[in-house]
């Protein structure tokens, strides 16, 4: 159980360095770091998906032969749209069209927190299904692999974390405050990977479904929010490059190490 603690603790611990920008950066952080960090981070996620969930998703349900695909895309599907239900039901920037708050009546600071916890939800999910199906015994994942997850994941939560605290001290808050804003929006990963945890005991026998829901939520972040904001404006190439550097590193990660 310590092994467990630990390993969901390591992606809010890359949330927590993320925030800490705000003590040794200045202003708001350069629009190409931003899209640079933002496409990595869409990049881990993506290939953490593939080679840590969908896969294994698709190996454990070999016994249904040529409809070994069926949880995998049940699953998956059923991420996708709880994903959806959570951008519709939650006022954040994104799908809140006034940045002033006049549907919402939500402070911008407030909205912004918002946005990053609710990308960090799916995140913790998926830590937490990786390491609930080590603990289990599910022979196709190992401790190595699961810890390899959480790196990833800490890794890509490091330019989330700096999101939510650099511009809000770009707006005056002082340093203490945005530092809290940027690690609070990082708590609700512990919180989801633990209960994500104790649910798959209770459904360890669908865990296939688990695991392939975890990659739809994801995959919704990264589709719905990541992607179109490395798109806007110029210097895309940028973009580019780097989630294909978040992509191999992860796959790499986890082809030597999971």
């Amino acid at each position: 159980m310590w092994q467990v603690a630990y390993g969901i603790l390591i992606p809010f611990l890359g949330t927590c360095l993320g925030a800490s920008c705000v003590f040794f950066m200045r202003g708001e952080m350069n629009e190409k770091l931003k899209k640079a960090l933002s496409a990595f981070a869409a990049g881990i996620m993506v290939s953490a998906s593939f080679f840590s969930l969908i896969l294994p998703a698709i190996e454990e349900s070999q016994g249904l032969g040529k409809l070994s695909f069926m949880p995998a895309l049940v699953g998956f599907l059923i991420g996708m749209l709880f994903l959806l239900a959570l951008d519709i039901l939650i006022p954040h920037i994104h799908n809140d069209k006034s940045e002033e708050g006049v549907k919402s009546g939500l402070k911008r600071t407030t909205k912004m927190f918002l946005a990053v916890a609710l990308h960090n939800l799916p995140e913790g999910m998926t830590v937490g299904v990786i390491f609930a199906g080590w603990l289990f015994g599910n022979d196709s994942i190992s401790l190595m692999g699961a810890v390899v997850m959480s790196v990833g994941i800490a890794l890509q939560n490091f330019p989330e974390g700096a999101i939510v605290s650099m511009p809000l001290r770009a707006e005056g808050m002082d340093k203490g405050k945005t530092f809290l804003y940027g690690v609070l929006s990082g708590v609700i990963e512990p919180i989801g990977a633990l209960l994500t945890i104790f649910a798959a005991k209770i459904f360890l026998p669908i865990l296939p479904y688990l695991l392939a829901f975890a990659a739809g939520a994801m995959f919704y972040v990264v589709v719905e929010e990541l992607i179109p904001e490395t798109a806007k404006g110029e210097h895309t190439n940028i973009s580019t490059i780097c989630f294909a550097v978040g992509f191999v590193v992860m796959m790499a990660l986890d082809v030597a190490l999971g």
